[in-house]
This record gives C-alpha cells, structure tokens and sequence, in this order.
C-alpha cells in the first residue's frame, strides 16, 4: 500500500535493527485519513469472503481495525489487556508476549461479543511474531467461531510471524512488508534496492 509506505519512509523511526517506531501516524497519534485508506485496503484484500465481526487488541489495532469495520459494515470487537471491573468471569482469555514492551498480557474478550456463528476477520498493528495474531485466533476457536482472515499493518518479515501464522493454516494480507531496518534505512520486501 503506498500510501502507508510513504508514511513509514517520511514519518516511521528506526530504533534498532528490530523495532520501528510509527507513532506519530499509528499507534499514539493517528492519521485518520490514512486509517480510512487501510480499512478499505484490507477489504479490497479480502474481498471474497464474509465477515461478521472484526477484532483486536487495545490499543494500537483499533484504528485500523475500526475502519475496515466501517468498511465492512460490521461490528468491531477489541481484547482488553486489562480485565475491568464491569466485566464478568464470563470471556475468553488468552496469554500474549510483546516483542515490543517484552511482557506477557492476558487478553480477554467478552463471551457476548463473539459466538459460534461469527466469522471473524483479525486486524492488528504490527506483525513481528506472530504472538498477538495467534492469540487472538485461540479467543476466536475458544467461541467456536471461525478465523476468516488476518490484516497486518506493518509485517516485519525478517521475524518469523508470517510463517507461524501460514504454518497454522490462516490466509494473511499485510500492507507494508518490512524486508529490513539495517543500517537504519527502511526497506520493503517488495523493493530491490534501499530507500
């Protein structure tokens, strides 16, 4: 998507080898207009199948993950890292290690919000090992409902997410594919020479 590599090469910063920060356009102060483009880019991507419901994790997804619902016309569904007091026992959890903040969260989602109907379409910010993307799938297969597709942002291909979620036998779309960030330069998979 372009539009977003455009933005990852003019505004992303590259940290270290393995972390690019994107926070001034996705994950602490958002492009709404860019986040409109990506909802519709993912639905262009996923074009053949059906949704009922889109889901994510707080916080960094639900930009993106709130336009594709848009787009969709379907509802959004997020995890929560932290358990509220209004929520009841009654969810489903799973167990969910950061690559970025290098800790474990146990995401919940309620049971009313997903059941064995739906077929969910996952949408998340980054894609480094595929932890989240997994964890989300366990929250769907715990309602019994069906993964239908996963949206990735940002895929960092040089970290192993994309094969563990292929391995697994999920159909994932990403919009930007980081081949590297060495010598701190950007580069996409798609490109055969640096940017």
């Amino acid at each position: 998507m372009k539009m977003l590599k455009d933005e990852i090469l003019s505004k992303g910063i590259v940290l270290s080898e393995g972390v690019l920060k994107v926070d001034s356009f996705l994950n602490h102060q958002i492009n709404p207009v860019l986040s409109l483009e990506m909802g519709k880019e993912f639905v262009s991507r996923f074009d053949q199948t059906s949704f009922t419901k889109v889901l994510t994790i707080e916080s960094s997804g639900i930009a993106p993950a709130f336009t594709t619902a848009l787009e969709l016309g379907v509802e959004l569904v997020f995890a929560r890292k932290k358990k509220s007091l209004t929520m009841s026992d009654h969810v489903y959890t799973a167990d969910v290690y950061s690559f970025t903040k290098q800790e474990t969260n146990t995401i919940t989602v309620s049971k009313d919000f997903i059941n064995e109907s739906d077929q969910v379409l996952i949408i998340d910010d980054f894609l480094a090992n595929g932890q989240a993307a997994l964890g989300l799938a366990k929250i769907v297969e715990q309602a019994g409902a069906k993964v239908s597709g996963i949206g990735i942002v940002i895929e960092k291909s040089f970290q192993p997410g994309r094969q563990v979620l292929l391995d697994a036998g999920y159909n994932v779309e990403s919009l930007a594919r980081i081949h590297s960030l060495k010598n701190n330069q950007v580069r996409f998979v798609d490109e055969t020479v640096l940017v």
